[in-house]
């Protein structure tokens, strides 16, 4: 028997790098998934080519009428819900000076406040199945300042704290909930940032993997998890270890 089979996991921003990886891990782990993104074709792609177990709903994070349309759509297919992955992620660089209000306020709609409204509407779903994980996207800009990051790193900090409220919180209802803070991934939003292959200053020498992040998150996930919630695991290769080891 695999690890999630007869379970039903929701994966927003799924629809390409790491959210499409973490909905492909879960998939070949058993899982039937729920990919939530705006971006429908690609979207669909991934759906296709996990199959059966996988349905595609649009899903703007930060719509909060979209998040009881997934949620209905999800049990209306699958009957219940067991997981969600806040994975959706914005980043639009710019120093304080700089900053753009328009790209302050999106970064918070799909940074922050989409996984605060994920929460609210899956996590009753969840507790009706008789409880589950829950995992928000974070990011090693949400422990550590990096110039030109402003609105990203602020949003990704104050996740942090939505995760441990929400474990206090549910925790009453057998639902955990924990935080995953990636370092540099070969995704496209590193590419945003300017640093996609660029391992400099990561001391195992190398970015991660798309799947990297993806085995851990499903690890939080899963029973091998169970006693653990309202915690940070971070996939960074080494980086907020602190100075010395490889960096060059």
């Amino acid at each position: 028997m695999r690890e999630f089979d007869g379970r039903v996991v929701v994966v927003t921003g799924g629809a390409r790098g790491q959210g499409a990886a973490i909905a492909s891990r879960l998939a070949r782990d058993g899982a039937s998934v729920v990919v939530g993104d705006i971006l429908a074709d690609e979207a669909r792609a991934i759906v296709a080519s996990i199959g059966d177990a996988a349905m595609f709903v649009p899903l703007d994070v930060g719509d909060e009428d979209a998040w009881r349309h997934l949620r209905d759509a999800a049990m209306e297919r699958f009957g219940h819900i067991d997981g969600l992955v806040n994975n959706a992620g914005l980043l639009r660089p710019g120093t304080i000076t700089d900053a753009e209000v328009g790209d302050l306020r999106a970064m918070i709609d799909v940074n922050l406040l989409g996984p605060i409204l994920g929460i609210k509407h899956i996590a009753p779903a969840i507790a009706e199945a008789g409880g589950g994980a829950i995992v928000n996207t974070s990011s090693v800009a949400g422990a550590a300042g990096i110039t030109g990051l402003t609105g990203y790193a602020a949003t990704k900090f104050a996740i942090r704290g939505v995760t441990r409220v929400a474990a206090l919180e549910l925790a009453s209802a057998a639902i955990r909930v924990n935080c995953v803070l990636p370092g540099r991934v070969d995704s496209d939003m590193s590419d945003i940032a300017g640093s996609r292959r660029d391992a400099r200053g990561i001391p195992l020498g190398r970015v991660a993997e798309l799947d990297d992040v993806a085995r851990v998150v499903t690890w939080l996930l899963s029973d091998a998890a169970s006693y653990c919630t309202g915690t940070d695991i971070v996939v960074d290769g080494g980086v907020l270890a602190g100075f010395g080891g490889r960096r060059a």
